[in-house]
């Protein structure tokens, strides 16, 4: 028997299992497939304050007794909201499983959002944000998404704003609890050293009574748009993001785009690393990332550089951009690959992190992507895959920058200082 399966209750939710024989943990997760994304201007930062008051107590418990109780047996319960995906999880020893899965329904099924604890959980939520907005490098990325997808729920920050935080009220969250935490699509993901057959016995117990309501609305793709946006403040560092579309996460491309992500800015060897902080020091923190969503995706670098670094970081991204499009070694994408594939590999060592693996695939395939089938797909990818996907990639047409700190469009490609023009996906 595999030993990943899945198990589909009567009410539509399904159970993802991994069993790890040789591992002393287990991680479970509830998965909801709702986020930022799923939330409009005005309740933006809904789905993350839910996150926060889902530990504040149930009928059962006091949240200082979930904190006790999970702490006890030295266990780790915890949550995070993303643009799509919500998860609420614990990690505890094998034989501690069925505790962990006792709380997660708790505060899952029964939370009281009481109106004192809800009270005082925004006064949290609200610190939060203002130590979002007092770390550039962090609030940067959220300033970027906002401007690259313009007008789109998906560019929202996670965290909403000051003023939605404050108006939001018990009906309001309960009403968007029920609406999307309750939705059909609401997934349970675990692995670590379990027999499958006792967690889905105990997990049925539980969710498998639960009543599924329809889900949320489904959302129009978004588009990117290109052009800049500088943000004066008087900081040390100008903070950049510069970014533009990539493909969605299934994509058949997929694979050529996180091999040209981990060339670019992935690692000290990369690139960007080499030629911004290696040998010319103009800046401490350099990197490139992808994020990639169900229908869209981008590609950004970012730096963190001087005022008067600023134009000569920007210029040098864009001409790495372009170098990537003009052909790579050989020797440099077959040690790209190894970077990839031994990353990925090290990363799922652990009992939380094949946790993670299993809802992600359910979430974006809607079936488990064996590691073989990951690992095909990367060393297919040949040079020509490569340039040519990283020229339609890094067209200058569809570039976005975003800069924070004493900057100014002085020294910019005039590119960079147009008015905004809608970009496309790759």
């Amino acid at each position: 028997m595999s030993l990943i399966q899945k198990n589909i209750f009567n009410n539509g939710i399904s159970v993802i299992t991994e069993e790890m024989p040789d591992v002393e943990s287990s991680c479970v997760g509830i998965w909801v497939p709702a986020g930022s994304r799923n939330e409009t201007r005005e309740n933006n930062g809904i789905s993350h304050f839910i996150e926060h008051l889902l530990f504040k107590g149930t009928a059962r418990r006091t949240a200082l007794d979930i904190s006790r109780e999970i702490e006890s047996v030295g266990g780790m319960l915890n949550a995070f909201t993303g643009r799509e995906m919500t998860c609420f999880y614990a990690k505890v020893l094998n034989k501690d499983l069925p505790l962990a899965i006792d709380l997660l329904s708790d505060i899952f099924l029964h939370s009281k959002f009481d109106k004192a604890e809800m009270e005082k959980e925004r006064l949290v939520v609200l610190q939060e944000i203002k130590m979002v907005e007092d770390t550039p490098d962090d609030l940067i990325h959220d300033l970027f998404a906002e401007r690259f997808w313009k007008g789109h729920a998906i560019g929202r920050s996670v965290l909403g704003t000051t003023a939605n935080i404050k108006r939001i009220g018990r009906d309001g969250a309960l009403g968007y609890f029920t609406r999307h935490y309750r939705g059909a699509g609401v997934f349970i993901a675990a692995a670590g050293g379990f027999k499958t057959k006792g967690v889905v016995k105990l997990l049925k117990e539980t969710f498998g009574r639960l009543r599924l309501r329809q889900g949320g609305v489904v959302k129009d793709g978004p588009a990117s748009f290109a052009g800049s946006r500088l943000i004066k403040k008087d900081l040390e560092q100008v903070h950049l993001c510069m970014g533009v579309p990539a493909p969605e996460q299934c994509h058949p491309d997929r694979f050529k785009v996180y091999l040209i992500n981990t060339m670019l800015g992935s690692g000290m060897s990369s690139r960007l690393f080499q030629e911004i902080r290696e040998k010319r020091g103009l800046a401490y923190s350099v990197y490139s990332y992808l994020s990639l969503c169900r229908d869209a995706g981008s590609l950004v670098a970012y730096a963190g550089t001087s005022k008067e670094s600023f134009p000569e970081v920007v210029a040098l991204m864009l001409k790495e951009f372009a170098r990537l499009g003009k052909g790579v070694g050989k020797d440099e994408l077959a040690n790209a690959k190894e970077q990839l594939k031994g990353g990925m590999l090290l990363g799922l060592e652990t009992s939380d992190s094949r946790m993670t693996k299993l809802a992600r695939d359910e979430f974006y395939f809607g079936r488990h992507v064996p590691v073989k089938e990951i690992v095909r797909g990367i060393n297919k990818v040949t040079l020509k895959d490569i340039s040519e996907t990283a020229r339609r990639l890094f067209n200058p047409e569809l570039v976005t920058l975003v800069a924070m700190g004493r900057v100014s469009k002085n020294g910019l490609p005039k590119r960079l200082q147009a008015a905004d023009k809608q970009g496309a996906s790759l």
